[in-house]
């Protein structure tokens, strides 16, 4: 049954409130444990019971923190990189050019530096290379370098790793893995096909962290100290895991907390310098690790110099900090306007095509291959299905898809080029990158728009809005929020609680950019609401919000606090609304 009887909202969504179960759940643990019921809400609807309610709030990251040995090869892996250490040996990190890859190289530079070891840093080219260790990359390093670490790829780079013959290789990954493994010294990945994948959500930052767990152990136990502080780099450890979109469950959770707090020390020159980029002037938070931070640390490897996110990460130099980052910046602006670009025609062309397929797809000539992934991102939320962008130059395209939940992308991809249908292909369950030959294009999406449908894909319209329940805006404080968080972080696999807020009047309605709307509400009572609604004008929200013509409204969103000269206010992070209708 609809929520508030909405059933069809400005955006064609229907609302979905709290089921009795979750409802009769809070309502007891706020009897039980006496915590807010904002807070019991949102524990009721992750499954925490009660009796762990108060553990759950304060996570210690010693008590989640998985024992690294329990993932295979990594005890292998730590001790030979203990041995590199030891020996004084040429090391290189071979590192992918997202954020995840960044943050993972200099997880390992900064270590080695500490321990007075510098390290070779090697990132490829987007265009040039493509993803992963390539063939003359590996031998080039090989012939100067005794061990090769590559993190956040190389678990499908078979003939690239063999190239690197007569030096040791370590894979460092998360990427779904094959039935065979590359000819690797070690392969530390929690989804491996011979792992039980308890440790699946693990982006590759986190399991280079647990690498460096497991080497400090190893240390220990000789004798020979216990080596950097581990817990100043996981402010490292949380930004890849949030731009990396992966789950916060489990350890991630803990790791994030932990992380943003050292963040907000601001003690790394280079997120201290980026942060001043985005003019972020409030402590840090996952929204400003996933669309602050994250964008322009992915920045130059999507259309600039491939190395610069993890350089700028690593860096000691606050001078050089500062200069990293405002190219960055730069470069992130010229990515938006590309992007824009080719979202405008991509849209157009899956529109055409059809969003009510399973597979929404679009290509086009000489689109760029650093953008081809934000936008299958917009083309997956636009029509709530799995989506692919590729962008093609010659006789190949080169892609990238992102897909819903219950759909495993990756694994579909990795068929696919099994099949012979790509050059190359694979991810995780939720995004992927591909290879195809420009001739078999059509075959292949089509291919592919079979594999997904099988496993449920383009079966529903947009997606419900799940809501946790419905506010009063006087009761929408600082407090509360406050209270709320202690039930994060959220992001991916934990989302923030959204609520709604019924009958609202629009006192003031503006325009802020090209896509955004502000807006002054209130219930005719007293009670006023300040809201922000991101990409309004891209959706039906912003012409029927702008023009409304003195109706009302339900509104449904995210609570969270703004910061403006020194004060804080609530404001509403608008996602739906749906006319009051006097019935």
């Amino acid at each position: 049954m609809a929520f508030l009887g909405i059933a069809t909202s400005l955006t064609g969504r229907r609302w979905i409130g709290p089921s009795i179960e979750i409802e009769r759940a809070a309502d007891a643990m706020q009897q039980t444990t006496g915590l807010p019921l904002a807070v019991c809400q949102v524990l009721a609807r992750r499954g925490v019971p009660a009796s762990e309610a108060k553990t759950f709030l304060a996570p210690q990251l010693r008590d989640l923190l998985p024992d690294p040995r329990g993932l295979k090869d990594m005890e292998k892996a730590a001790a030979r990189f203990l041995t590199a250490v030891r020996r004084r040996e040429r090391i290189a990190v071979f590192a992918d050019y997202d954020v995840d890859g960044g943050s993972s190289a200099a997880l390992l530079l900064v270590w080695l530096r500490d321990m007075g070891l510098p390290a070779t840093l090697y990132v490829p080219d987007r265009i040039d290379e493509g993803y992963g260790p390539n063939e003359p990359a590996m031998r080039q390093l090989a012939a100067s370098h005794d061990l090769i670490v590559c993190v956040d790829c190389g678990t499908l780079s078979h003939a690239p790793i063999a190239a690197a013959a007569g030096t040791d290789v370590i894979v460092l990954d998360h990427h779904l893995g094959g039935e065979d493994l590359p000819p690797a010294f070690a392969v530390v990945n929690p989804n491996r096909q011979d792992e039980n994948g308890d440790l699946g959500y693990l982006c590759a930052a986190g399991v280079v962290f647990l690498m460096l767990v497991e080497v400090r152990r190893q240390m220990r136990g000789s004798g020979a100290g216990t080596g950097p502080d581990l817990m100043a780099l996981l402010d490292l450890v949380a930004l890849a895991t949030v731009a990396d979109v992966a789950p916060l469950i489990g350890a991630n959770r803990a790791l994030v907390r932990q992380g943003l707090k050292i963040m907000g020390r601001r003690d790394r020159p280079g997120l201290v310098a980026l942060a001043d980029a985005a003019r972020m002037d409030t402590a840090p938070n996952t929204y400003h690790l996933g669309f602050l931070l994250g964008p322009r640390v992915n920045a130059g490897g999507r259309i600039g110099e491939a190395d610069l996110g993890a350089r700028l990460l690593s860096t000691a130099s606050e001078a050089e900090a500062q200069a990293l980052a405002e190219r960055l910046d730069t470069l992130n602006k010229e990515r938006r306007e590309i992007e824009n670009a080719v979202r405008a025609a991509a849209m157009e062309q899956a529109e055409d095509r059809g969003l009510d397929a399973p597979l929404v797809w679009a290509a086009g000539e000489g689109w760029h291959p650093g953008v081809v992934g934000i936008v299958a991102a917009r083309l997956k939320e636009a029509a709530n299905r799995p989506a692919v962008v590729i962008g093609l130059e010659g006789g190949e395209g080169k892609g990238s898809g992102r897909s819903v939940s219950g759909v495993d992308l990756g694994a579909a991809i990795q068929r696919l080029a099994a099949e012979g249908l790509l050059v190359k292909g694979g991810g995780h369950r939720m995004a992927a990158g591909l290879t195809v030959s420009r001739d078999n294009l059509e075959a292949a999406m089509a291919r592919l728009s079979d594999l997904l449908e099988r496993q449920g894909a383009g079966q529903g319209g947009p997606a419900d809005l799940k809501l946790d329940g419905v506010l009063m805006p006087r009761a929408a404080n600082v407090s509360l929020v406050e209270d709320i968080e202690q039930a994060g972080p959220f992001g991916a696999g934990a989302p923030a609680p959204r609520y709604a807020f019924c009958d609202l009047q629009i006192r003031h309605a503006r325009r802020v950019g090209e896509t955004h709307l502000k807006l002054s509400l209130n219930d005719g009572m007293g009670g006023g609401l300040d809201a922000i609604c991101f990409g309004a004008f891209e959706t039906p929200l912003g012409p029927a919000l702008m023009e409304h013509g003195g109706a009302r409204f339900h509104m449904a969103g995210r609570l969270d606090v703004n910061t403006w000269g020194g004060r804080q206010s609530v404001q509403l992070r608008l996602e739906d609304a749906a006319p009051v209708t006097d019935n």
